[in-house]
């Protein structure tokens, strides 16, 4: 799904002098390019909790301290390395105080889910339930957690448990809940009040996170402008937000039609923000500037990163797209979609697993997948134009024409480098 074909460079550029989908301006975002994080004096943070606790081996808060800081540093480098020393401290503070402490099971749990251990955050957080303490707080990662594993009938019942139509965590998991029901007017509206209440609050951590989710909401209902304005404000509080920075790289290359710019933006967020997907969305650049051997670098680089062990089962679905789509290796792809059936039974994952057959030449059985796991349970444009690729070649010819009038809607979000492909349906 990654990649396409791109126009001459010369009606790239009376693209930008027209302007004819223009709602950018470097002016508003230039000066954010040149932020970087600070790397050195993150890690030297963490390493203050190292020296406390080189000094008193007993005091085993310092761990949690430091898991904390490590954290901090993934967060804002990308770095997978700090994700794992974190979960190794906090794993030592959950059996040094033998799970009795929530905070470590529910900050152990965090991790994992970052890791996309999902089925192992589960098991730490219903260890938190029978804890009983600070159970609102637990009720809410059950729910996030059981919504990640596809458990929806118990992630709704968690949702009732936590209802609270004046608190932010409650109301971002309700505008969660109605966009994986496909009802994104309803996931903005709750967004907004979510937005509103943590502006009151003046927390810069929550207001930054709010403005990022909201502008990808908004950005899904084709209303580019105010995700753009949003993406500014988060990157006002915190001019190294990579997340933010991506999302406005996003908006000059899908909807303004504007490679350049895009790598150029990318390429600042790569100074100092590591992460494999940075270079899928390279490649897909360069997909569609036609540039083969910038492409073929990139999904390189994206190889040799995932190949690092820490990332586990981090790019799983990255990597069967790679596989089927890229490398042409439909028979890894399904071990890979079957792991990922394994460790995460969603309608996402199924789809996986059913395009691998598809790739693979086994159309009947990636079709009943299809109707039996997928149909009718995501709203993922990704995953509709899986299942319109595998109709149409089963020849459901009136379930084609409805998928692809949704597609049409959906390119922003799947980006121009799949036009073609979907005109072709």
């Amino acid at each position: 799904m990654i990649l396409k074909k791109l126009l001459p460079l010369t009606i790239v550029l009376l693209l930008l002098g027209c302007g004819k989908n223009t709602v950018t301006n470097s002016n508003d975002y230039s000066k954010y390019l040149s932020e970087k994080a600070d790397k050195s004096a993150l890690i030297a943070n963490a390493q203050q909790w190292t020296d406390k606790l080189n000094e008193n081996p007993n005091q085993y808060p310092y761990l949690g301290k430091r898991a904390a800081a490590y954290t901090t540093v993934f967060d804002a480098t990308g770095d997978i390395d700090y994700l794992i020393k974190a979960e190794k401290d906090l794993k030592q503070a959950v059996e040094i105080t033998k799970g009795k402490t929530t905070s470590y099971l529910k900050s152990l749990a965090s991790n994992y889910i970052s890791q996309h251990r999902f089925k192992e955050a589960l098991k730490l957080l219903k260890l938190a339930e029978e804890n009983g303490d600070k159970l609102t707080g637990t009720q809410k990662m059950l729910f996030d957690v059981h919504l990640e594993l596809g458990n929806y009938l118990t992630a709704e019942s968690y949702l009732k448990d936590i209802k609270n139509m004046s608190d932010f965590d409650y109301l971002i998991r309700l505008a969660k809940w109605e966009d994986h029901k496909g009802n994104l007017e309803g996931a903005i509206t709750n967004m907004e009040k979510a937005k509103a209440i943590a502006e009151a609050s003046n927390l810069k951590g929550v207001k930054q996170w709010s403005y990022t989710n909201l502008a990808d909401f908004y950005g899904h209902a084709g209303e580019i402008e105010k995700s753009y304005n949003l993406y500014l404000k988060a990157l006002a509080l915190d001019p190294t937000d990579a997340y933010a920075k991506k999302g406005i790289a996003w908006i000059t290359f899908s909807y303004e039609n504007n490679p350049i710019i895009a790598q150029n933006i990318i390429d600042s967020v790569k100074t100092y923000y590591t992460a494999p997907d940075y270079e899928l969305l390279i490649a897909e650049i360069a997909e569609y500037n036609e540039d083969e051997s910038a492409k073929n670098a990139a999904i390189g680089r994206y190889n040799d990163m995932v190949r690092d062990k820490n990332y586990g089962d981090m790019y799983n679905a990255y990597n069967v797209i790679m596989y089927t789509d890229e490398m042409l290796l439909p028979e890894r792809a399904i071990e890979v979609a079957e792991l990922e059936v394994k460790n995460r039974p969603t309608p996402q994952s199924y789809d996986l697993l059913a395009w691998s057959y598809f790739k693979k030449g086994n159309i009947e059985k990636a079709n009943a997948i299809i109707e039996k796991h997928v149909e009718g349970q995501t709203f993922e444009p990704a995953v509709l134009y899986h299942i319109a690729e595998i109709y149409k070649a089963v020849g459901k010819t009136d379930q084609v024409s409805e998928l692809k009038n949704e597609l049409v809607a959906s390119l922003y979000e799947l980006g121009p480098t799949m036009e073609s492909k979907i005109n072709q349906l």
